[in-house]
């Protein structure tokens, strides 16, 4: 109840209509603005931020979905060590309806005959581990919001010696991706909206390089109608000033420092490797894996799996939706042969994807 009262604060309309007079005001040039999060692209689309703002000014919906960027080969992985080996993959429900490049998900493959359990958390999954002495997999796989309690429950599990509880580790981590998108010029970026979730594990300080590196304005933001208005508000002072910093209007739960407790979790259990997204290629030391001493946790070494590039399927073009490069509508399958209850690509599927978001919402 509480919680509802403080988020109607955020969401006052004649406060959105003084900050929307503001941003007119102050956006004197064209400005392309990216939401580097799927939360930040769903509630744009619910509360039709994109209808209030400037013509000028254009918003794009990058990787922010963690089940979105997760690559083709690493679906195909987990579908098939869900259909070959006698073992339970445990999961959160929003990865059993993504497809793999063959079309087939967790979904049909339970019909199958699979053992795939739905879980709430990973905690759930290792007290399934412990009714069994068959392996239980959990596929793990999230930016550095949700890492910290999957690296718990591993830790825990090897505290306890629960050997058949493991992990296959698909993580990715923001910052890298940061780099590569900033980088290309065919985004050609005036600034960002970066995520309140993962920022308030990694903090203010994580985006320091990037103004400096790029000339890129960067604004942490939270959730809320006020909350995105009053960044991109920040980003558009900065963008007619010529400035670029980092700015936090989420401060209410971002600090300059982040989590130092949840990040040294994270570095207990995890540690640094190159990794593929989708849409975006292998990225340098953007994902995560398991540490040498808790090698009987890691299903991949255990079962001997190893991600390769699989292309988008025919006519997919998540790959670049989720760079921005081109927006759902110009997806020949989208709303035709790729719909929510059909899915052809992991957009369309995640309740964070951006396919997803213009299918319920429209173009707003």
């Amino acid at each position: 109840m509480l919680t509802e009262k403080i988020s109607e604060g955020f969401r006052d309309g004649e406060l959105a209509e003084k900050l929307t007079r503001r941003i007119h005001k102050q956006v004197d040039r064209p400005m392309r603005i990216m939401e580097v999060c799927g939360t930040h692209t769903m509630a744009i689309f619910k509360h039709g931020i994109r209808t209030l703002l400037p013509e000028k000014v254009k918003l794009i919906s990058g990787p922010g979905c963690p089940v979105c960027v997760t690559s083709a080969g690493d679906i195909d992985q987990i579908i098939e060590l869900a259909e070959s080996q006698d073992i339970t993959i445990t999961t959160f429900g929003d990865l059993l309806r993504v497809p793999g490049s063959k079309g087939k998900n967790l979904a049909t493959a339970r019909a199958e005959g699979a053992k795939v359990e739905i879980v709430y958390s990973p905690t759930d999954a290792l007290k399934i581990a412990q009714s069994t002495d068959k392996p239980v997999v959990f596929p793990a796989i999230g930016f550095e919001t949700t890492i910290p309690v999957i690296a718990a429950t591993i830790v825990e599990a090897r505290r306890r010696e629960i050997n058949n509880f493991m992990l296959l580790v698909s993580h990715k981590v923001v910052p890298p991706a940061l780099d590569a998108l900033l980088g290309d010029p065919e985004l050609a970026l005036d600034g960002l909206l970066c995520p309140g979730h993962v920022s308030a594990i990694i903090g203010e300080k994580a985006y320091e390089p990037y103004p400096e590196k790029y000339n890129v304005p960067c604004v942490i933001a939270g959730f809320e109608p006020l909350d995105i208005l009053s960044s991109i508000l920040m980003l558009a002072n900065q963008i007619r000033d010529d400035k670029a910093t980092v700015e936090n209007s989420y401060n209410r739960v971002v600090s300059k420092e982040g989590n130092p407790r949840a990040r040294e979790m994270i570095e207990m259990a995890f540690e640094p490797c190159d990794a593929i997204w989708r849409g975006l290629g292998e990225i340098p030391n953007s994902g995560l894996k398991l540490r040498p001493e808790f090698i009987k946790h890691d299903a991949a070494r255990f079962f001997g799996l190893s991600s390769e590039f699989v292309p988008e399927p025919k006519g997919c073009r998540c790959g670049e939706i989720l760079t921005g490069k081109v927006i759902p509508p110009e997806c020949p399958l989208f709303n035709t042969r790729c719909t929510p209850i059909n899915p052809v690509g992991p957009c369309m599927v995640s309740s964070e994807g951006t396919c997803a978001a213009f299918s319920k919402y429209g173009d707003l």
